[in-house]
């Protein structure tokens, strides 16, 4: 999978907050219901469902129902490929330094 512009910037859009980062490296671990998440963070349930949709709309994160709750997981393909974009920037397969 390669990433556009368009699409790298959604996702650069939704990476540039705190709490959804945080998010992000909580999910590393593995899946989480959404009350798990809440119980790390001084937020109210719909300011939470605010940052999983970004997260969600950006690809980064899926969502599957389980019952009452949602839980949440990596999409790490799509990190993979923001990786490769990152990556393609710095000119880290051209072996070229850069400052």
């Amino acid at each position: 999978m390669k990433l556009g512009y368009a699409e790298s910037s959604l996702i650069f859009r939704a990476l540039s907050d705190e709490t959804r980062l945080r998010t992000l490296n909580m999910l590393s671990s593995g899946e989480l219901c959404a009350c798990e998440i809440l119980e790390s963070f001084r937020i109210t349930q719909p300011t939470l469902s605010y940052h999983m949709n970004i997260l969600c709309d950006a690809g980064l994160v899926s969502a599957r129902r389980d019952g009452a709750w949602v839980r949440y997981s990596l999409n790490r393909e799509k990190l993979q490929a923001l990786k490769g974009f990152i990556d393609d920037a710095v000119g880290a397969d051209s072996g070229e330094e850069h400052q």
